[in-house]
């Protein structure tokens, strides 16, 4: 693995999972990591699946900035649980999953965790909008997205009925 994707994390069974360190920087007062810092944290998360999707900011920008002069994605909504804190020099882990990928919106499925440990929960809708208006997301990127949801999906499915074999 080269530098670069080693900095962006990786693909693995259809989710991104990218390591971050806790620094002095991103805590509070008391020592856990200011709550809005993970927010940050996952649109790392959000950037480097795009990157490893091979939906790289500046390609992308270039290819859709003729069809769609001013496009950006921007986040419509998100719900997210805060469960437990952080600490300066934990390691964690920022995964992100495909949830449901429309036309102009995807929805990310995002965790932040330490060990073992689910500290952040999130959904997050991301819009693709152009002039102030969503616009469809351009195709390569929206069939990238589905095939790792359904990676995902076949994933889940599958250890679903292990389960189930498990209880009879």
């Amino acid at each position: 693995m080269d530098e670069q994707h080693h900095l962006d994390g990786e693909i693995r069974g259809g989710r991104h999972v990218m390591s971050v360190r806790v620094y002095y920087e991103d805590t509070d007062f008391s020592g856990i990591v200011y709550h809005a810092n993970y927010l940050r944290f996952m649109e790392r998360g959000r950037t480097n699946h795009l990157r490893l999707l091979g939906a790289d900011h500046r390609a992308l920008f270039e290819e859709v900035e003729q069809e769609a002069p001013g496009f950006a994605f921007v986040v419509r909504s998100m719900q997210i649980e805060f469960l437990k804190p952080a600490r300066m020099d934990d390691i964690l882990q920022v995964t992100t999953a495909p949830e449901d990928v429309k036309g102009a919106s995807i929805t990310l499925h995002q965790r932040v965790t330490r060990g073992d440990e689910l500290l952040i929960e999130a959904h997050v809708r991301v819009a693709f909008v152009c002039g102030g208006r969503a616009r469809p997301i351009p195709k390569a990127l929206r069939t990238a997205m589905r095939v790792d949801q359904d990676r995902l999906g076949n994933m889940r499915a599958d250890q679903d009925r292990i389960d189930g074999s498990r209880r009879s």
